[in-house]
């Protein structure tokens, strides 16, 4: 996967290691970056090769829930209604700029990415087996954006930063667009799927195996539950985010190539897990604190087991 991939991304291994991770995991992704650093060509690349659907939605202030998750249509020739199914019906949903919508269309996804269904007018509808919504969000703009709520922001298994490419990475793109590389036709580049359908599942299973001694499950609690009593965090990681770190954890082992979860999975997995989950204090916000330091500061602090 990561081969093809990089067919048609230049750099960003970090960023799509994570991706794989949490897709593994079962987990949704918030990914959060400047415009033109090559979010929606990764989560579209992903899709083609894991054979998955991909559908993309641009979040506006004036879209509602029913453009997402879909509505019951009356058929005039038939007389009775028929459920025209929203983009949320697929494998992997890129919800872009998902901030600038009000609460009420974010939280239309709330239900499909805790449950993998959705409910409309008293009916349930299960979702597509995998279902991963990558949700983007642009870091320096806020005026006409709305913060997701805490509850939302707990739903996303990782938070993944993405970066301006280096510059020998920002030239060979240069070169490839220079040759004729269009992100619209990713036919036309090379990318091929490498897993059939039902190979996520099977990998999946194969990932509940890796193991997780009493003495890492420990260090995972102690980790998140420090984050709750940092005198610069008004909130600190829920229970969720325990299971977000173990599971990422053992995913991350297996696509190392051990069966076993060590402490630099952990640690390589606690930013992300974490850093949309830690809420600051205003007074730490006004020393120029964030998230990302009071996760170093935990990691510092808590033993690691040997």
């Amino acid at each position: 996967i990561r081969a093809e991939v990089a067919k048609v991304v230049v750099g960003q291994e970090s960023v799509i290691e994570q991706l794989l991770i949490a897709i593994l995991a079962r987990g949704h992704v918030l990914l959060e970056g400047v415009p033109g650093t090559a979010k929606t060509l990764i989560t579209k690349a992903l899709s083609r090769c894991l054979s998955g659907g991909f559908k993309r939605v641009q979040f506006t202030p004036d879209l509602m829930p029913s453009d997402v998750i879909g509505t019951n249509v009356f058929d005039m020739q038939s007389g009775s209604f028929h459920l025209r199914k929203g983009p949320v019906f697929c494998n992997f949903l890129l919800a872009d700029e998902v901030n600038r919508t009000p609460p009420k269309t974010q939280a239309a996804l709330l239900e499909a990415m805790e449950e993998r269904q959705v409910t409309i007018d008293g009916v349930t509808h299960p979702l597509e087996e995998p279902f991963v919504v990558f949700a983007t969000q642009n870091p320096i703009e806020y005026e006409g954006t709305y913060p997701l709520p805490e509850a939302q922001l707990d739903r996303f298994l990782f938070k993944v930063l993405i970066d301006y490419p280096l510059e020998d990475q920002e030239i060979a793109l240069l070169g490839r667009y220079h040759r004729g590389f269009d992100p619209h036709r990713l036919d036309l580049s090379g990318l091929e799927p490498v897993a059939e359908p039902g190979a996520l599942s099977q990998w999946r299973q194969e990932i509940q195996a890796v193991n997780v001694s009493e003495d890492m499950v420990s260090y995972i609690a102690h980790i998140v539950r420090r984050t709750r009593e940092l005198p610069s965090a008004m909130l600190g990681g829920s229970p969720r985010a325990s299971v977000a770190l173990l599971l990422g954890a053992k995913a991350l082992a297996a696509i190392r190539g051990r069966g076993y979860v060590i402490p630099d999975d952990v640690k390589e997995l606690a930013a992300p897990a974490l850093r949309h989950r830690i809420l600051l204090r205003a007074e730490a916000e006004i020393e120029g604190l964030a998230a990302e330091d009071l996760v170093v500061g935990v990691l510092d602090q808590v033993p690691v087991p040997r």
